[in-house]
């Protein structure tokens, strides 16, 4: 290789006449495109270290900004990971649909495609690993998952890897999901903006567990600007068994004067209307996401959002080499707004 005076800035041509390849392929690269073989890739990664290479960031700027004037061809498949047991069911929540699409159309930017791939019965873990290396799949993406799947020895390190929400305690991945203290402490102080005086919270016991308590966490966070004796302690539904909640709720509404809910829970207009509890003549209700519950007022999690963040993060996961379970680990939040509905009406008025 001839000499190069010390001192300067090498660009991706640079590299390319040293080691005898095209700027085109040092380029992906750099960019671990599943095009360029993995000895090569290893090859130009090094010398580029070696020499010092940084990327222009007018360049960028400027690829980048062609980039968005241009309809890319798709060339590469992002996977999204369904290990549901009935998979058709992941998809029916509005919520994670939405989150689908976002990802889709950002994936689309980028010259990617999203594609579902499902683990279960028909596909192991192993068998979903050579799929993905055959094709050259090198991006993850997993939304959430009511129950955790057998993973098995799926080599999580051969991938860069995203999850949507907390309920999957494995793998241990970045993160992107919505900001559950800031959206609960937000709904609490605009429940209370419409004259309501005394605002309940109901969740899951399991749920407090999985999310590491931060609905409870933002709930008695919005505590602090409300009067102590309006206080009223959170309702875990966990705590009680399936044909005793119903009364558990009503008997908890009865003794902390309950005038507002916010809560978590799908069945929870349900359990009211067993004990002729009735919404919002008894009792006023709103919710932590107003796409998938029996209400209309509460935040909008803006999920198409999330799931845009969530493929940004893992392009640039992907762009950066960055592949299995990070040493730091990373969570990107993303804040609700509130929606006003016909089961949370305004008392002001």
């Amino acid at each position: 290789m001839t000499p190069e005076p010390e001192n300067r800035r090498y660009s991706l041509r640079d590299i390319a006449r040293q080691l005898g390849v095209s700027h085109a392929a040092v380029s992906m690269a750099l960019r671990d495109s599943p095009r360029i073989s993995v000895p090569l890739k290893e090859k130009i990664r090094k010398y580029a270290e070696q020499v010092g290479y940084r990327p222009d960031p007018m360049l960028t700027a400027l690829a980048s900004y062609r980039q968005g004037k241009s309809n890319p061809s798709i060339q590469a498949a992002i996977a999204w990971i369904n290990a549901w047991p009935e998979p058709e069911n992941l998809r029916a929540y509005r919520e994670f649909d939405a989150y689908w699409h976002g990802a889709t159309a950002a994936a689309a930017k980028f010259g990617y495609r999203l594609e579902e791939f499902r683990v279960g019965r028909e596909c192991s873990p192993r068998r979903l690993h050579q799929i993905l290396s055959t094709r050259g799949i090198r991006g993850l993406l997993l939304p959430p998952h009511q129950i955790q799947p057998d993973w098995a020895d799926f080599p999580w390190s051969s991938y860069s890897l995203v999850r949507f929400g907390r309920s999957l305690g494995e793998p241990h991945t970045h993160l992107v999901t919505a900001d559950q203290v800031a959206n609960t402490m937000l709904a609490i102080r605009e429940i209370l903006t419409r004259g309501y005086r005394r605002v309940g919270l109901i969740t899951e016991l399991r749920r407090l567990q999985e999310s590491g308590h931060l609905f409870e966490g933002g709930y008695l966070l919005a505590q602090r600007s409300i009067p102590e004796a309006d206080h009223v302690p959170v309702m875990a539904l966990g705590a009680f068994p399936t044909g005793q909640r119903a009364k558990s709720i009503a008997a908890w509404i009865k003794k902390h004067r309950v005038d507002a809910i916010f809560t978590d829970v799908a069945e929870v207009p349900d359990l009211l209307k067993k004990q002729g509890i009735r919404i919002p003549d008894d009792v006023a209700l709103a919710v932590t996401s107003v796409l998938d519950a029996h209400a209309d007022a509460g935040i909008d999690q803006h999920p198409e959002e999330i799931g845009r963040v969530g493929l940004l993060m893992l392009n640039s996961l992907i762009n950066d080499g960055a592949r299995g379970i990070p040493k730091i680990f990373r969570q990107i939040l993303v804040e609700g707004s509130w929606v006003d509905g016909s089961t949370l009406p305004d008392r002001r008025c």
